[in-house]
């Protein structure tokens, strides 16, 4: 029996090196079982050349990147497959010897297939009835690491990696027409970058990081042989375990081969293989929990970044396709946060010396005009790790249950799924807004009483915080005062389903039950209560939305990113519903008011920050009256507080930033901050601003026209 395998191999090689048999033919002649059993009448040749095109332009997952605004600076990574490409320029000639010798000796004499391989693999599967060796060349293996990554179904990923002899066939047929479309430098470019090597390092460049902190152009022999061992059985060969034993052995044996090929002497191999290995190991940054702990409080960031891509058409159909995306695109993101303004942000919300509290104090900031964050800080540290946290707040919840704080990955801020937080009085803006857009002067003056009947919404009465408050208001002094009453009665003059869509068109959305059902078409009409700011919101929204104020009454939706950039280098596009090519960095914004209508509202917000409006009269006090002296250059913004200050807000902007700051228990609304913390948020804002600007030159509000004045 043993002589006549040897004497088909030998009949066989004249053929192969002649170039007679291939594809499919060789594959059966190789692997008797394929043939016996007729499994290579499935493979079509049609579809073979299919993939054979695809596999041509195929690229594996690659590791996307997050960086700090200055675009150099890496915040954290988001990868399933730690992995950079990285051309073969760029890579010693170590390691491109070392896996030629550890893998694939003759892989610049083949075309893909090696007939001396598959003699060899043919000999041994005759002995052993069945397929006992593989013959696979690098381009072999390059195949089937192509067809896993590029598989799109289950099916596809068993198909490319189970262990079949029609898979044997499919992968030679498919090397064979490879090399006749890519060099021998290409394929050994994309092999390097495709190969697993363990310790979740794929590809050569996580590999080089990973084991040594170096990058693959400076490998030495020792380090390149090390590696090259590693492909065949990543675990078996780890040297990062605790006996190097095979290791070394694996790493030896490499070194031999790159010995006999001539890319190493005699003497240098030796030297090489009385060498210890020698691990300098690093552990890559993974998701936003691991973003350095000088930048901690851009976690939150960077979790909203999450939220935000997972919501983008650009990158798939649904969450699970564009995560897919992010985890394997090999993006290069920058954020749009400012780190002076963030800096200022976490000083005044004292993002690293409060945490201790269960009252949240968080500020957001919004650039006008471009919809992008600067800053997004709160009194929590950004950490997975909840074991220290006390027990919620929250009365009703599990008594297992963790609170929010010193720890938390909630998105306290905004962009996530969470509701949000009563926002009082910052509500106001949008009956103003409505009014103003629909032509009603900032004269426009109502009587307001401490308490007012509302026929409109069927006999609800609300009152005012304050006696002092009642008397005749335009919209300078309701507005500067927070009057309730006359902004239930403009509210009724402009309708409260009016409010309530400007304020969706200025990127509100409801969150809970009740949100919806009141803002339902059925039900705005009637939702009194809208201007008083019962229903939940989140700084990101409120900040973006004044944000468009101070633009002009032109909003921009909320986007946390300067820059996405492709692996390639190219911007990151998507193509509109009018089918227009844009840029997903690029800011996304719209009219939504009539800039007249917006500087009106600016005039009025003025009244509350202690500033002087360039039309009208505040009324002689006003809620807020410490924000310009603080910020020394002219601002607007609204205070607002809920019933019980049970969370208080403050939302403010110059014409260069918008600030939208809370303080709240995020576990419990009922857990009332009280009156004496209402200030919190005030001067959050302010001195952000304050700081933020600081050395900046001075910009005015452009004030409204004649016929906004009334």
């Amino acid at each position: 029996m043993s002589n006549r395998p040897l004497a088909a191999a030998g009949r066989l090689l004249p053929l192969l090196r002649a170039g007679l048999i291939a594809g499919i033919v060789v594959a059966a002649v190789a692997y008797p079982v394929a043939a016996a059993t007729g499994i290579g009448a499935k493979v079509t040749a049609h579809a073979l050349e299919h993939k054979t095109k695809i596999l041509t332009s195929a690229l594996p997952a690659e590791t996307s990147y997050l960086y700090a605004p200055d675009g150099r600076t890496v915040l954290t990574m988001f990868y399933e497959e730690y992995r950079q490409y990285t051309k073969l320029s760029d890579m010693s000639p170590n390691i491109q010897q070392a896996i030629v010798a550890a893998e694939d000796s003759r892989f610049y004499q083949h075309h893909g297939v090696d007939p001396k391989g598959v003699a060899r693999a043919f000999v041994a599967n005759a002995r052993s009835s069945g397929v006992s060796q593989g013959a696979s060349t690098l381009t072999m293996q390059y195949v089937r690491m192509a067809l896993r990554d590029s598989a799109k179904t289950p099916k596809e990923v068993q198909e490319a990696t189970q262990q079949t002899s029609l898979r044997k066939i499919r992968e030679m047929r498919m090397a064979l027409d490879l090399e006749k479309e890519l060099s021998k430098e290409e394929i050994l470019e994309r092999y390097l970058n495709s190969a697993y090597f363990g310790h979740r390092a794929y590809g050569i460049y996580a590999a080089s990081e990973i084991f040594f902190s170096k990058t693959p152009k400076d490998l030495s022999p020792v380090e390149a042989a090390t590696l090259a061992g590693l492909v065949k059985s990543p675990s078996e060969y780890d040297p990062a375990s605790s006996d190097q034993k095979d290791a070394t052995a694996r790493r030896n044996y490499v070194l031999d081969r790159m010995a006999q090929l001539g890319y190493l002497s005699p003497d240098d191999a030796a030297q090489a293989k009385s060498e210890p290995i020698r691990l300098k190991l690093s552990y890559p940054p993974n998701d936003c929990a691991s973003i350095p702990e000088k930048w901690n409080s851009w976690g939150f960031a960077c979790d909203y970044l999450k939220n935000w891509w997972s919501a983008q058409p650009a990158f798939g159909d649904n969450r699970l396709e564009r995560m897919d995306k992010l985890r394997r695109g090999g993006y290069r993101i920058v954020l749009s946060m400012d780190p002076k303004i963030q800096e200022a942000a976490e000083k005044n919300v004292g993002a690293k010396e409060n945490t201790g509290s269960p009252f949240a104090n968080g500020i957001v900031v919004s650039e006008p005009g471009t919809g992008r964050v600067k800053a997004m800080a709160v009194n929590r540290t950004y950490s997975l790790d909840l074991a220290e946290n006390p027990p919620s707040s929250n009365p009703e919840a599990d008594p297992k249950m963790k609170a929010n704080y010193p720890n938390t990955v909630a998105p306290l801020l905004g962009g996530g799924d969470l509701p949000g937080y009563q926002a009082g009085s910052t509500f106001k803006m949008f009956p103003m807004l409505a009014a103003l857009n629909a032509g009603m002067p900032l004269s426009t003056s109502f009587n307001a009483p401490h308490r007012y009947r509302s026929e409109v919404y069927d006999g609800w009465a609300p009152s005012n915080a304050s006696g002092a408050m009642s008397g005749t208001q335009t919209m300078w002094s309701g507005f500067g005062k927070s009057v309730n009453t006359y902004f239930v009665w403009l509210e009724e003059q402009v309708g409260a389903d009016k409010a309530v869509r400007l304020a969706e068109q200025l990127g509100l959305r409801w969150r809970t039950d009740v949100d919806r059902e009141q803002a339902s078409p059925d039900k705005a009409k009637k939702w009194g209560a809208f201007t008083l700011g019962v229903s939940d919101a989140t700084p990101l929204e409120m900040a973006n939305a004044y944000a468009a104020i101070a633009a002009d009454g032109r909003y921009c939706e909320a986007i946390p990113v300067q820059s996405i950039h492709n692996r390639d280098g190219t911007p990151t596009t998507y193509r509109t519903a009018g089918g227009i090519e844009r840029e997903v960095a690029k800011p996304r914004c719209r009219q939504v008011v009539s800039a007249d209508a917006a500087r009106a509202a600016t005039d009025a917000a003025r009244c509350p920050t202690g500033d002087t409006p360039a039309r009208g009269s505040c009324g002689g006090w006003s809620t807020a009256d410490s924000v310009r002296g603080t910020v020394g250059r002219p601002v607007a913004g609204k205070t607002g507080t809920t019933d019980s200050t049970r969370s208080a807000w403050f939302v403010g902007y110059t014409p260069e930033l918008a600030a939208a700051s809370f303080i709240s228990d995020p576990d419990n609304p009922f857990n009332a901050v009280g009156d004496g913390q209402s200030q919190i948020p005030i001067a959050a804002v302010a001195e952000t601003l304050r700081d933020a600007l600081k050395g900046k030159p001075t910009r005015q509000f452009t004030p409204p026209s004649d016929r906004m004045v009334g």
